[in-house]
């Protein structure tokens, strides 16, 4: 029975690397924040981390059937963050798969998930590094995550279907990372003459360009994805409290 249902959770997770390609670019990469800046950011990950790492421990013991589910929302984030295009100097834009973890565990265990995919990457894969991880996992792990995950909250008590409500998460998700990314980027490089609002806007506007298609295609393949859950692995779901009541 277990060997069956890890073949389905498989088969499930398999789906995500159908959209593999070429890897571009990188995060925000090693040596592009000043010190000061990337430490600031810094700060904010073992708060973070330490809830983060309790809230698996609590989540795994009440649901041991969770496992499966973890390990593919981790594998789904590594997979899609990996597909890079290049977009502004010294960063890009790629979905980061976050959106997907958010709604079945919440932010807390993403940003663990999240942050172990951009360490992992930023090792061996030579994406984003170690002085600027920080400030990637807060803006991938933390902040994209816990925007997601209260939309999905705020929609679920709604009318609006579900698939809709799984979109919107993920989309924000996805979307909210590029606006922290965008902060993060005009905060350490103002603009000279306009300061920190106009590089904000020159910013986010780069990643725009790339980031909104990539937001509706990340929202879309999740939308899929908790499709084939709710058909392979219900009863995890449904111990996770995921799935609407009325339904």
């Amino acid at each position: 029975m277990e060997k069956r249902r890890f073949r389905r959770m498989f088969s499930v997770a398999s789906l995500s690397f159908l959209v593999a390609g070429p890897v571009f670019g990188m995060h925000i990469m090693e040596g592009f924040l000043s010190p000061s800046w990337a430490a600031l950011w810094w700060a904010a990950v073992p708060p973070a981390l330490f809830f983060g790492i309790r809230r698996i421990g609590r989540v795994t013991r009440d649901n041991p059937g969770s496992l499966f589910l973890l390990a593919m929302a981790g594998a789904f984030i590594f997979v899609l963050s990996a597909l890079k295009i290049p977009s502004v100097t010294g960063s890009c834009s790629h979905p980061t798969g976050t959106g997907l973890a958010a709604i079945l565990f919440g932010p807390a265990v993403t940003a663990v998930l999240g942050s172990i995919v951009l360490l992992f990457q930023a090792l061996l894969l030579a994406h984003g590094g170690i002085t600027t991880l920080g400030a990637n996992i807060v803006s991938m792990a933390l902040a994209g995550p816990l925007l997601g995950y209260g939309v999905f909250r705020l929609l679920g008590r709604s009318r609006l279907p579900f698939g809709w409500t799984v979109f919107l998460a993920a989309f924000t998700a996805d979307l909210a990372t590029y606006v922290v990314t965008s902060i993060q980027l005009a905060l350490a490089f103002p603009d000279p003459v306009g300061g920190f609002p106009v590089s904000l806007a020159k910013f986010a506007g780069l990643f725009a360009l790339t980031q909104i298609p990539l937001a509706v295609s990340e929202g879309l393949l999740t939308v899929m994805i908790l499709g084939l859950l709710q058909k392979y692995a219900g009863e995890d779901l449904a111990a996770l409290r995921i799935l609407p009541e009325r339904r």
